[in-house]
């Protein structure tokens, strides 16, 4: 099930808006300790997954609705050498992630909460999450004109992030600066 004002831009746009290397690292790295296996909710172009595949021990599954967007990522792992990323055709909304239960390091869920239950989402990655596992979001800000993104009448902001991650069982919720490497968003971490 496609969600609401879910496209994507042709990549060359697209890669405009995010220094991902940065973003990544930014996010997922903070954590301490090596990482494990990645959940990304949303592939997309593999704009996250490539670099999250580069700076983790284990596995990055990139979850996507879209079969051409699978093939994109499952071509760049291909060219790229990066036999640690499994990209996978999954309607997650509607079917959840096919992941097991408590099997992953940490979660990505990047542009992704202005769908229609954004609350079970955040929830589905909590169960994929080990004890201990780490969520990071990310999503176009509402407080200033993007170049794209989704209505700014379905925009969430970063305290309705923060509300729906401890409705679905985060803790130490913390916002994390981006606008020096991805101007148009805010980003967001917690622990499961």
């Amino acid at each position: 099930m496609k969600g609401r004002e879910s496209g994507m831009p042709q990549e060359e746009t697209w890669d405009l808006f995010f220094d991902a290397p940065s973003v990544v690292g930014r996010l997922l790295l903070p954590a301490g300790g090596p990482l494990g296996d990645v959940a990304e909710f949303g592939c997309g172009y593999g704009t996250f997954t490539i670099p999250a595949a580069r700076i983790t021990e284990g596995v990055v599954t990139g979850l996507d609705i879209d079969p051409d967007m699978v093939a994109c990522v499952q071509q760049k792992a291909r060219r790229l050498r990066l036999d640690n990323i499994q990209a996978t055709l999954r309607d997650f909304i509607a079917l959840g992630s096919g992941l097991a239960n408590g099997s992953q390091s940490h979660a990505m869920i990047y542009n992704l909460l202005h769908l229609e239950n954004p609350v079970g989402l955040l929830q589905e990655a909590a169960r994929t999450l080990a004890v201990g596992g780490r969520i990071s979001v990310i999503h176009w800000r509402s407080d200033i004109p993007t170049p794209r993104g989704p209505s700014l009448a379905i925009r969430p902001t970063p305290e309705q992030c923060s509300a729906w991650l401890t409705h679905a069982g985060f803790q130490t919720i913390r916002l994390v600066e981006l606008e020096d490497i991805c101007p148009y968003h805010f980003g967001l971490t917690a622990t499961h």
